[in-house]
């Protein structure tokens, strides 16, 4: 474990360098960044969780952020495996486990797969992609994959431009009527975006749409916390968390009239204290 406030590099058994963050001491809280974004998106809960005593760990995802951008492995099962070499190289045990959208999915995976030997006390899914987000015959509400393949069009088109008008739009809800576009939270987002790989954004597009977390959800028995904002205009809420509440055994639900997707950020003071609630119930 690091007390210093700089990020470290681990290297997984196939390869790969992941960087993390890995702060203060204290029962630890684990955060999975959402798409496409790092361990930076979870600065306003990294920083509020540290100063009220607890260890606090984040990774930029493989190919996300300052992580190696390998060709291969972007899909949950990487991503949970990586995940799990980390925290076995931190010692890591009683964990507080916290994903943020496509985070949400790798943390349900982890969970499900790599939680024996006392490591994880608890799970949290904030705006998650679960159960399962691509449309089908057995998932008749989900979004067509015409439209997760539009998006990977529009990154191929222009990468760049794309991440600006999306997180200066929907991520926040900075395009609903009367919205105060808080240009350094988006600009920041951006950021975040153009610091990864192409390939990894695009490959991660497939992997968090049509990944049917369902089995993994089953599984899970620790206690869990599901909070997604009602007005979330990219994993909409009517076929996400109340969906998976279904599945989970131990389970609470909240939601958030009109709070966005990026609510984690805009709503931080919020989200935190229901956290922390949580977290010491």
């Amino acid at each position: 474990m690091s007390d210093s406030a700089s990020g470290d590099i681990f290297t997984t058994p196939d390869g790969v360098d992941i960087f993390y963050k890995d702060w203060g001491s204290g029962q630890p809280i684990v955060f999975s960044h959402g798409w496409p974004l790092s361990a930076d998106d979870w600065d306003a809960q990294m920083m509020f969780f540290l100063n009220h005593g607890y260890r606090v760990i984040a990774h930029d995802r493989r190919g996300h952020g300052r992580s190696g951008q390998v060709a291969t492995g972007h899909d949950m099962d990487h991503y949970a495996s990586d995940l799990s070499a980390l925290l076995s190289h931190l010692q890591v045990k009683n964990a507080i486990h916290i994903g943020h959208s496509a985070g949400g999915g790798e943390v349900a995976r982890y969970v499900a797969h790599h939680s024996e030997g006392g490591r994880v006390a608890k799970m949290v899914l904030i705006s998650s992609v679960t159960p399962v987000m691509v449309k089908s015959a057995s998932n008749p509400g989900g979004l067509p994959k015409d439209f997760f393949d539009g998006v990977r069009a529009t990154m191929a088109a222009n990468r760049s431009q794309f991440f600006y008008d999306f997180a200066h739009g929907p991520f926040y809800g900075f395009n609903r009527p009367g919205a105060k576009v808080q240009e350094g939270v988006a600009l920041n987002w951006w950021r975040q975006g153009m610091m990864g790989s192409a390939l990894a954004h695009d490959q991660n597009m497939i992997a968090l749409s049509q990944t049917d977390f369902t089995p993994d959800l089953q599984k899970i028995t620790v206690p869990s916390l599901l909070l997604h904002g009602e007005d979330d205009q990219v994993v909409p809420i009517a076929d996400s968390s109340p969906l998976a509440a279904k599945l989970l055994k131990n389970v609470t639900l909240k939601t958030y009239k009109g709070f966005p997707h990026g609510m984690c950020t805009t709503e931080a003071q919020t989200i935190n204290s229901d956290l922390l609630a949580f977290i010491q119930s």
